[in-house]
């Protein structure tokens, strides 16, 4: 099989609000495939459609060759869900709460196994609600795999646990793609996508404005890097804009920021321009373009707006 889902033209409307305004993907198997996009883009209402969790206005998303939109109930069956959110049991301690969850799918369950796949096995006597942010999300992603899904949805796994969480969490997803599950995770951090995914999706103002591999979205824009630097004194920014391969430049108070489509050429010429005419120069960065500059270009606004 080519394609494990085909979205076509998917759609939901709320009254006179479009939340997913007609977009449209396909995800090969074993593919980590990510919708990136800022809060209010419409990420976690096209996850809840293909889920078959809510009802689809307009179009369709297949999965395994099962329509969402005609057979909700069968797609459930193939796939597994981890909400940005989720409630348990707290009367079950982890171990019957994946049992449980089995059986709720007609499947005798390992609980254990499925702790020790996500690194909760030294935790099986305790309740949910005892756990830290990074355990519980790793105990969703365990309840998702309790009926072996040929596809996972992660929506936004990674909402608010720290730096070395996330990381955890991050190997966790890989491990999983490893064994041959595909995935589909949405999220607003550029890093994430850009570490995990194979492709993905940019998705703002409930379109997809962009899709591709996190290489092919770079090629996007002319710009390779920025140079940025601080200077004390005034500075006419002006010449700097005739610097070899400067695409753009600004100054932001003391911050002076260059757009480059080739850094070397750029460096060279700042550097002899500043024999001439001293600049002054200190605190000089060099940043190479990532998928948030990506989107600041696609959509004149950053990922955090």
């Amino acid at each position: 099989m080519e394609h494990i889902i085909s979205v076509d033209q998917l759609t939901k409307r709320y009254k006179d609000l479009t939340a997913v305004d007609h977009i449209s993907f396909q995800v090969r198997p074993g593919e980590i495939f990510g919708i990136l996009g800022p809060n209010g883009a419409g990420k976690t209402t096209t996850l809840e459609m293909m889920e078959g969790l809510k009802v689809i206005t307009e179009g369709d998303a297949v999965i395994n060759g099962i329509s969402v939109k005609q057979h909700p109930r069968q797609v459930k069956h193939i796939i597994g869900v981890q909400l940005q959110s989720s409630s348990f049991y707290d009367l079950m301690n982890l171990k019957e709460l994946l049992e449980f969850f089995g059986s709720l799918y007609g499947r005798k369950v390992d609980g254990m196994a499925l702790l020790t796949k996500v690194e909760l096995a030294d935790k099986w006597k305790s309740r949910a609600k005892e756990l830290s942010g990074g355990q519980r999300q790793r105990l969703s992603i365990a309840v998702a795999l309790v009926n072996d899904p040929l596809v996972i949805f992660l929506d936004e796994p990674t909402t608010g646990l720290d730096p070395q969480a996330r990381r955890h969490l991050w190997a966790l997803v890989r491990d999983i793609q490893k064994a041959g599950t595909t995935l589909i995770l949405t999220t607003h951090y550029m890093e994430e996508a850009e570490v995990l995914c194979d492709r993905i999706a940019i998705m703002d103002s409930a379109k997809i404005i962009a899709q591709d591999t996190p290489t092919g979205l770079l090629k996007l824009i002319e710009q390779k890097a920025t140079i940025k630097f601080q200077v004390k004194n005034h500075l006419d920014i002006a010449p700097l804009k005739q610097l070899a391969a400067a695409t753009d430049v600004n100054r932001m108070k003391d911050t002076i920021t260059i757009s480059t489509s080739h850094v070397q050429d750029t460096l060279k010429g700042l550097i002899e321009y500043d024999l001439t005419h001293p600049v002054h120069f200190t605190d000089l960065q060099v940043h190479e373009v990532n998928l948030e500059d990506v989107f600041l270009n696609l959509t004149g606004k950053t990922l955090r707006d």
